[in-house]
């Protein structure tokens, strides 16, 4: 399941980039999969039952929304060097533009925003001009 969510979330973001030409960077393309992975692995490792998924534009971002029947909210762990594995939640809140985890009347939805097109300015890869 963690997989397709990658895979829906992926399409999702072609679609939007061919029928409604909007700008889709390939790091947003990467760090909406990698959300989506992250949370929905979190769902199913934390929560009995069903897992929703919903993915949407919303002005220059596409925001990504796990719901799922557990009611308690995510707290990300403390900084430790020596911990293997439970830091999903920090990578998310890490790549995300925005974050958000609200109770619902049966369980809980954690909403990530991620940018839709690179942040102008000089490329990771390149740095700065000179």
């Amino acid at each position: 399941m963690i997989a397709r969510g990658r895979h829906l979330a992926a399409d999702f973001l072609t679609r939007v980039q061919a029928d409604q030409h909007l700008p889709v960077s390939q790091r947003a393309m990467d760090l909406t999969q990698l959300v989506v992975s992250e949370l929905v692995t979190n769902a199913y490792k934390y929560a009995p039952g069903l897992v929703l998924l919903d993915l949407r534009i919303t002005g220059d971002a596409v925001e990504v929304a796990v719901w799922d029947s557990d009611p308690v909210l995510p707290t990300a762990g403390a900084a430790d060097a020596d911990r293997v594995g439970r830091h999903g939640l920090e990578i998310v809140m890490a790549v995300a533009e925005g974050f958000e985890a609200q109770r619902e009347a049966v369980g809980k939805r954690i909403t990530a925003r991620v940018a839709l097109a690179d942040a102008p300015g000089p490329s990771p890869r390149t740095g700065p001009p000179c």
